[in-house]
């Protein structure tokens, strides 16, 4: 991969990428590129640690409190599910009112009885789709198979 960097006090900063086809480094530049100011931190057993965006599972809101899930734990965090929603990356989406989810992070998904659609992620929590988000979890879906 080339690589070429031009300092300009002038422009604003901008990262370009031109690949053949969409790889893992390909997302790991452009996470580290829209990441860099986005750290979130979580609160367990009265010690703050520092969560990596993309090793969260999701975050849910229970009892009023906000909390990030990774693979193993489940962390408090200080911030709001709007909030929270402006800085994720691209591979998290909305799935119903207290729930965001890292799509990298699900493992399937299936329907209920009662014709509504269950998400299950690779740690083995579950969670619904709201009707008010199915279309728009059905659309990020389709686009994601497609790039």
């Amino acid at each position: 991969m080339k690589c070429s960097i031009f300092i300009d006090k002038e422009k604003t900063e901008e990262v370009i990428i031109y690949a053949r086809e969409k790889t893992e480094l390909v997302e790991k530049i452009r996470e580290l590129c829209t990441n860099e100011s986005r750290e979130i931190f979580g609160k367990k057993d009265r010690q703050i640690y520092r969560l990596e965006i993309p090793e969260i599972v999701c975050f849910l809101s229970e009892n009023n409190k906000v909390f990030a899930m990774t693979d193993k734990e489940k962390y408090e965090v200080d911030k709001r599910i709007y909030e929270l929603e402006e800085i994720c990356p691209d591979s998290f989406i909305k799935i119903n009112q207290s729930c965001i989810a890292n799509i990298d992070k699900i493992k399937s998904f299936g329907s209920t009885l009662s014709a509504s659609l269950t998400v299950s992620f690779k740690n083995g929590y579950r969670d619904y789709v709201s009707r008010r988000q199915l279309k728009y979890v059905k659309e990020r879906l389709m686009k994601n198979e497609n790039e």
